[in-house]
């Protein structure tokens, strides 16, 4: 209750003035100061959001929401709010556009990789058709399928003859990142499959990779993966950045899941909720970057 209290005084009364403060003894406004102050990265965006989000200026508020064809026009905005002039501090433009740039970027990721996951998986479209058999291409490229619906499927760790079923929680993402692992670190899928097949330490490699998906999927929509992004890329992130996190979960799980040597597949649900647990205190560094030492395909 106390912390409340606290927090409810800091937030409406006492950070105003500290600011006011701060700003008579510096001659520069926060955002000044958070832009100056620190490299392009985590911490110098987490820092802007936070400054911007919880300002009284609704221009400042307002530019949280701003679309990427608008960013110039509205950093000009809130440099006349703040009166900041150009000739004074030359580089604060430039970071106040990449720090909304990462803002903004994360909200779009996030938006293109709902789409995806509510496009539910279609056997007529011809389209999600080839992209299911290229990922068995991929996998088992020494292996024919013998017909579409086939028992076979369990063999790359789907649950009955037809994957289509399992790609009910996240449609046509969990697809897409069983897809883009499989080409983009063919050795390396392989390599996870083979783990995922052992008599002992095996689990079912399609369904655990759409697990993973469902993990990714909410450390986004969570906001828990802005570090990352804000660290890795200096710019919007796309769904290929999406894709290739996805990959660096797929692998370390795997690697975590070998390491661990769990006495059988009924205990996926405790390693899962561990690993998880590990990724979220990773992304607590503001320095984290989430990316896979192995190289890609060219």
């Amino acid at each position: 209750m106390l912390g409340y209290i606290w927090q409810y005084f800091y937030t409406s009364f006492l950070r105003y003035w500290l600011k006011w403060v701060i700003r008579l003894a510096t001659g520069k406004c926060e955002l000044q100061r958070i832009c100056s102050g620190y490299e392009p990265g985590a911490t110098r965006t987490t820092k802007a959001e936070y400054s911007l989000q919880s300002s009284k200026n609704k221009v400042l508020r307002d530019a949280l929401q701003t679309s990427k064809d608008n960013l110039e026009q509205c950093v000009d905005q809130v440099m006349k709010e703040k009166s900041v002039k150009p000739q004074k501090d030359p580089m604060f433009k430039e970071s106040l556009h990449l720090c909304l740039l990462q803002i903004t970027g994360y909200k779009s990721l996030y938006t293109s990789v709902e789409d995806l996951r509510k496009e539910v998986f279609n056997s007529e479209k011809v389209e999600h058709e080839a992209m299911l058999l290229k990922l068995w291409d991929l996998l088992m490229p020494a292996v024919k399928l013998e017909s579409r619906v086939t028992k076979q499927w369990g063999d790359i760790g789907f649950q009955g003859d037809d994957p289509k079923t399992d790609f009910r929680g996240m449609g046509m993402l969990g697809l897409i990142n069983l897809v883009f692992f499989s080409e983009n670190y063919t050795e390396e899928a392989r390599q996870v499959l083979s783990h995922a097949n052992h008599p002992k330490l095996g689990y079912s490699y399609a369904i655990v990779g759409i697990n993973l998906t469902e993990m990714a999927y909410s450390l986004l929509k969570s906001g828990a993966l802005k570090p990352h992004f804000y660290n890795t890329i200096l710019g919007k992130p796309e769904l290929p950045q999406f894709h290739q996190l996805y990959c660096y979960l797929a692998y370390e799980f795997d690697q975590f899941w070998v390491s661990e040597e769990p006495e059988s597949i009924m205990q996926f649900n405790h390693y899962r909720e561990k690993f998880h647990s590990k990724v979220k205190a990773q992304l607590q560094d503001p320095n984290v970057s989430l990316t896979l030492t192995v190289q890609p395909k060219n």
